[in-house]
């Protein structure tokens, strides 16, 4: 290959990034939709064949045409980046799964007597009660840093990104970006994901912090236009739903073993989820090491460039964790909440009112 002479011209060339995408084998078409297509048609033939000496062909093709439309649509639509027929498994699989599923490791337990006796019969007349099964995630722990124990998977790690407006920026500016960006991206050794997600905006505690401040203000006119500004915040709340945006760095960390070893056999991705040897107390704290140092080497990457990473202690984290599995919770996860295990006192019992207006 020869080396272009500064008078040759230059041209530039589209690299396609999505490396995700499945290979096709003939007529663009994948192996799976390909599947699709072949076994509709050989079910569809075989029902002509048997239904050819009593039925018109014209008929047979009426009541064929929906099942064949239906079967492109499944082998060539897509929605949100995924196929149909992927989209219909998962609907099928999440419609079949328990409907409440709680963090019990060990087990569910009954409700105490107490609670159950305040427990109401459906409208409906199904039984009462609800049937509750142990949620399977595939985090087993979190350590006091935040890391994450995925069990078999290795370890994870998340860090809260900042944000730059890219359109804001000059070209010089934006080439920087992206040559400070791509840097990062070349210093990956593991996986790492980048997950951009909405989440409810709760405004309550600003509302109580106007309200309460506004009569310690120096001036009548700050503190109405403080106790304004609350109203104007309770009033946007009630019209439209408000999100915020949130960016997170995850960082992944195979746990290596004795097997996966340089010289001692092939790792395999941790993402085929095969069936590996348990790591050692050493191996696990060697990945954890791995992964701090990872996302120390994130946050001093993308610093410079205006990007800030916070790395998330065990609290934080698991408020992600319980976000990204609750995210239309009225109730914000936060490390403050009490844990599924604790008891919670107080001095009154909070039924007490209940039996006051249960009572003639």
């Amino acid at each position: 290959m020869s080396t272009p002479t500064p008078h040759q011209p230059r041209y530039a060339v589209r690299i396609p990034a999505d490396v995700d995408r499945e290979d096709t084998v003939l007529a663009r078409l994948t192996a799976r939709q390909l599947l699709i297509l072949s076994v509709t048609g050989v079910v569809l033939y075989a029902l002509w064949i048997m239904a050819r000496p009593f039925l018109p062909l014209a008929v047979f093709l009426v009541a064929a045409l929906p099942v064949a439309g239906a079967a492109a649509a499944l082998a060539l639509g897509r929605r949100d980046g995924l196929s149909l027929d992927r989209l219909l498994i998962a609907a099928v699989r999440q419609r079949m799964a328990p409907r409440h599923q709680v963090t019990a490791p060990e087990g569910i337990h009954p409700p105490p007597d107490w609670l159950a006796r305040y427990a109401t019969a459906p409208e409906d007349g199904s039984p009462t009660g609800t049937h509750a099964v142990p949620l399977d995630l595939p985090a087993r722990g979190i350590t006091d840093t935040g890391v994450i124990d995925l069990g078999p998977d290795g370890l994870a790690a998340i860090g809260v990104c900042g944000t730059v407006n890219f359109a804001l920026q000059t070209a010089t500016e934006q080439e920087a970006l992206i040559g400070a960006f791509g840097r990062y991206l070349h210093s990956l050794t593991a996986p790492v994901q980048i997950l951009v997600r909405a989440e409810r905006l709760d405004l309550s505690a600003q509302v109580t912090e106007l309200h309460e401040s506004a009569p310690t203000l120096p001036h009548p006119a700050l503190a109405a236009a403080a106790l304004e500004h609350a109203d104007y915040l309770m009033a946007l709340a009630d019209r439209v739903d408000l999100l915020r945006r949130q960016v997170l760095l995850v960082l992944r960390e195979p746990v290596l073993t004795r097997q996966d070893a340089p010289g001692q056999g092939v790792h395999l991705p941790t993402t085929h989820r095969t069936r590996r040897p348990s790591a050692t107390d050493a191996t696990r704290r060697a990945a954890e090491a791995r992964l701090v140092r990872r996302l120390t080497e994130a946050v001093e990457l993308l610093g410079p460039i205006g990007i800030t990473v916070t790395p998330l202690d065990a609290g934080q984290a698991t408020a992600a964790l319980a976000a990204a599995c609750d995210p239309d919770s009225p109730l914000r996860p936060s490390s403050a909440l009490a844990g599924a295990d604790a008891v919670i006192t107080a001095d009154t019992s909070p039924y007490e009112d209940i039996d006051a207006r249960r009572s003639p």
